[in-house]
């Protein structure tokens, strides 16, 4: 009998004993993908690589006066047999997590009338969107480009009310 109660306690004991798991593997850092990379040598770009793997470049615009950030990603995405990749230049930091009402209509009329791109909100940013063919050649990206760019150093201008400020 005192076996018994001996065993048993002995499971019981190490049953309680906290199970030390192994440490899980750290996550693959994104991997930029080298045709961006080709790409935007031709045009000349100076980038540098985030944390997530994309191109991220500073470029000059309104005559060197303001820079603005723009990021060509390095995923791809695709929906049947589209493959896409995406451009992304911020232009707007909400005061909180939703944009005021009038805002958000402004960037819905202003996708409106784009030609080449759409305004997205991620987080509390709006953020200007263009998305190309994945196999695009140096020539569509440098449009993609200067689309995004152009168009977010506009919409912040213009909600900012401020002409010098290019700060998010």
């Amino acid at each position: 009998m005192f076996a018994i109660r001996s065993i048993a306690v002995l499971l019981l004991v190490l049953a309680a004993r906290p199970v030390m798991a192994a440490p899980a593997p750290a996550a693959a850092k994104p991997k930029a993908d080298p045709a961006v990379a080709v790409l935007l040598d031709q045009l000349g770009y100076r980038y540098e690589i985030d944390e997530d793997g994309d191109y991220k470049m500073t470029m000059s615009v309104d005559d060197d006066r303001r820079t603005q950030l723009v990021f060509v990603r390095s995923p791809v995405e695709s929906y049947g047999r589209y493959r896409v990749r995406e451009i992304w230049s911020p232009a707007y930091r909400s005061p909180t997590a939703a944009f005021p009402g009038p805002v958000a209509n402004r960037l819905l009329e202003a996708s409106h009338d784009l030609k080449l791109g759409a305004w997205v909100k991620q987080g509390g940013h709006a953020l200007m969107v263009v998305k190309i063919d994945a196999d695009a050649d140096a020539e569509a990206l440098e449009d993609a480009i200067t689309a995004a760019v152009t168009s977010a150093d506009e919409m912040e201008k213009e909600l900012a009310g401020d002409p010098g400020s290019d700060e998010l």
